[in-house]
């Protein structure tokens, strides 16, 4: 059975727990600002709804960004039956508005089994009466493609920061310190909630020495990839801030983004700046954001002993940054090919067109046309015609081309069968009265 992704960070959160008293659990606070919350509550405000969405954001997926059980009950699609890994909306007392939410992991015909936060004040596996069960969501299919794309994207960039930044490090001109996979010591400490102080640096760089990939993956997702914005931007540019970000610091790529599109440089990416890149050439502002950050290397007190890396990472990064929008270019254009042709071939079969000989409008017209004419012109050129006449001579003539047509479709049809090759051509007819 395949893990949803935003199943798999759930489970890397199991065991996280309240803190009782004054001090709270750092992540159970991050996970408000990972599900998008403006606000950091404490660990004591019900924050089922924040773990979930804190999972769904990480996997790349909206989440309802609320802290309310019940809006699930409008997000995503309705799934009729239990599926692995489904979001499980329960009433919660008699409160209409009250409820919990939490990851589906199976079900009995009385029990359903759910991986969550906030249960019994942690991140835990729990049962819960199926009668409480209000609906099963998972995200709906155009979300789902969309954030798969952009889980794609994210992996790629991080791939080629894994493989700039390789393994453990501990350089004492490196104003980082000790970092493995180019997470710091001090953003992995962070990250834990731990503090960092002479009596638990030791421990702490014996950890970051053992870091798993999938918390690896988690830091550079929460902590660089959302933060940097890296969704709202073109891929080709995603890539290219998401690097910055990690290498400058998410405010110090922000202001060196700003500076190549032409923004207002505050070093937050908000709607302005994001209106500035989107009326901007990709191209233009690569070419600049890759000259800025040259310029930064280069005005460090550092660059003298890692000056040929940075400026070696700039160009790698800026050649995949031109690949993915190669790709993205090529994906465009065969799509509006695809949507063309489908198109052009709708057309193609809705169309009616027939030549003016099958049309019984016509017909009606030139006979109507004729029986009125013909008899007064007749007289006058020695020929006895009355109206009645033409009528009855010009459906016998109806009649036989509808005769005719059916004949000459069903052998051309047989034809066809054999040779689609031959073009249209006009027909002509003579009729005489």
């Amino acid at each position: 059975m395949k893990q949803p992704q935003w199943l798999a960070y759930a489970w890397s959160e199991l065991g996280q727990r309240e803190v009782r008293g004054a001090t709270d659990n750092p992540r159970i606070r991050e996970f408000y600002r990972e599900a998008g919350l403006k606000t950091a509550h404490h660990d004591e405000v019900p924050w089922c709804a924040a773990f979930l969405g804190a999972c769904l954001e990480r996997a790349g997926h909206s989440s309802t960004r609320s802290l309310l059980a019940r809006s699930y009950l409008r997000w995503g699609a309705p799934v009729a039956s239990g599926r692995y890994g489904a979001i499980a909306i329960l009433s919660r007392g008699a409160d209409p508005a009250a409820g919990h939410v939490g990851f589906l992991l199976g079900e009995t015909d009385t029990k359903v089994v759910l991986l969550g936060g906030n249960q019994s004040d942690a991140v835990t596996v729990a049962t819960y009466p199926k009668s409480r069960l209000l609906g099963y969501r998972w995200p709906d299919e155009a979300e789902s493609s969309d954030a798969g794309q952009r889980s794609n994207l994210f992996e790629r960039a991080l791939a080629h920061v894994m493989e700039i930044e390789g393994g453990y490090t501990d350089d004492a001109y490196d104003p980082g310190g000790p970092t493995n996979h180019g997470i710091t010591l001090k953003t992995f400490a962070a990250w834990r909630g731990a503090e960092l102080t002479p009596r638990t640096q030791e421990s702490l760089k014996a950890e970051l020495k053992r870091i798993s990939k999938s918390t690896v993956r988690n830091i550079y997702s929460v902590r660089y990839w959302q933060p940097a914005r890296c969704d709202d931007l073109p891929p080709a540019l995603a890539v290219f801030h998401f690097d910055a970000g990690v290498n400058h610091g998410v405010t110090g790529a922000a202001r060196l983004l700003q500076q190549a599109a032409g923004a207002d440089v505050d070093g937050e990416i908000g709607p302005l700046t994001l209106a500035a890149v989107a009326r901007s050439g990709i191209d233009d502002v690569l070419d600049d954001y890759a000259d800025l950050r040259r310029r930064r290397y280069r005005s460090l007190p550092h660059f003298w002993r890692f000056g040929r890396g940075w400026l070696a990472r700039v160009d790698k990064t800026l050649k995949l940054a031109r690949d993915v929008a190669k790709a993205t270019n090529a994906q465009v254009l065969s799509t509006s090919s695809q949507q063309q042709g489908s198109s052009n071939m709708t057309d193609s079969t809705q169309s009616t067109s027939k030549w003016w000989g099958e049309s019984m409008t016509i017909w009606g017209a030139l006979i109507t046309g004729l029986s009125t004419v013909l008899p007064v012109l007749g007289p006058v050129l020695g020929i006895d015609i009355t109206g009645d006449l033409v009528r009855e001579a010009g459906e016998q003539i109806v009649q036989t081309v509808q005769a005719f047509g059916g004949l000459a479709g069903t052998i051309l049809t047989i034809y066809g069968r054999f040779r689609a090759r031959q073009p249209l051509e006009q027909r002509s007819m003579l009729i005489k009265l």
